[in-house]
């Protein structure tokens, strides 16, 4: 147990049986009354993000999440299988808690597990990856670099919107957290 005032960004905790991660907080000492913290909380499962505010001191149950590097390795019907890079353990996690990083995961790429109890319960994923364009319509004569965008679908299967430039079998870098192109790998 702990007390609102240790509340730290990236902190796990447990509130009415869901384990909820800090994502910002805020001490606030007004000029009448007594201090508080407010906090913007992301539900690890979920997702979803809520402002909560404590009183000053108050008791908050703070869970033990341990963060890992791992290695994808394959797909095992609706499971991915990863393997921890320190002690070579392997982990078989659920689409749900692979969630939207399948969308950029290929095989032997490191994502970061967080692990809780012995399971696993999020996968992320660097902010940026580099994959290949596998099919994309092909531009036509007077595409610019500042024009529109068109769907492209990368190598994971994924589509993602694209400059009208790119063509098929070029690298690119996405960003993991939006979808978005961030720009052509020169190699």
């Amino acid at each position: 147990m702990a007390t609102s005032n240790d509340l730290k960004n990236g902190l796990v905790l447990n509130l009415d049986g869901q384990l909820w991660t800090v994502v910002e907080f805020q001490h606030v000492k007004p000029g009448k009354g007594g201090a508080f913290v407010r906090s913007k909380l992301k539900n690890i499962l979920s997702g979803k993000v809520v402002d909560k505010t404590f009183n000053a001191g108050v008791k908050v149950e703070i869970e033990q999440v341990d963060k890992r590097d791992m290695q994808y390795l394959y797909r095992d019907g609706d499971d991915w299988v990863f393997m921890d890079s320190t002690n070579f353990e392997q982990y078989q996690i659920t689409d749900a808690v692979v969630g939207d990083s399948s969308k950029y995961l290929l095989e032997n790429q490191t994502a970061n597990v967080s692990v809780h109890n012995g399971s696993a319960i999020v996968v992320e994923l660097p902010p940026n990856v580099e994959l290949m364009i596998t099919y994309t319509e092909p531009g036509v004569q007077g595409d610019r670099s500042t024009g529109g965008s068109k769907p492209a679908t990368l190598e994971t299967g994924a589509i993602i919107q694209v400059p009208l430039f790119i063509e098929n079998d070029t690298k690119i870098k996405v960003d993991t957290r939006d979808g978005s192109y961030l720009g052509r790998v020169n190699d």
